[in-house]
């Protein structure tokens, strides 16, 4: 009998070199899930702001605070890297950009370009 190699026990993620396709699909995922779940947040926001003028103060307030300043730029993030990285993941689908160096540029753009336009979106608030 010839003997093998031993397989690895566990993976070390750390060693792993993720290419920058996964990297952007991992994050479009990321980011759909952080919009899924941050809806009814928003949703119970919009109710409250929308009942009387002390809801509306106390929502502002929220907003306002260092927590909900962060929350509101992790969302804006999601918003723009889901948006970005589908408007990618249609134009692969009806087969514009499907070569490879294209598609890794397109990968590396929605990267770099999300979290800027996600930043002036919220300065602008």
């Amino acid at each position: 009998m010839i003997k093998t190699k031993q397989r690895p026990i566990h993976l070390d993620l750390r060693r792993i070199r993720m290419p920058i396709n996964a990297i952007t699909s991992i994050g479009h995922r990321i980011s759909g899930i952080l919009i899924f779940l941050l809806m009814p947040v928003g949703i119970f926001l919009l109710d409250l702001s929308l009942m009387n003028s002390d809801g509306f103060a106390t929502v502002t307030a929220v907003f306002n605070s260092v927590l909900g300043k962060a929350v509101l730029l992790l969302l804006m993030w999601a918003l723009m890297h889901h948006l970005l990285a589908g408007l990618r993941c249609i134009s692969i689908d009806v087969d514009f950009g499907v070569e490879k160096p294209f598609f890794l540029k397109t990968a590396r753009i929605v990267l770099l370009v999300a979290f800027p336009i996600a930043f002036l979106l919220w300065a602008a608030l």
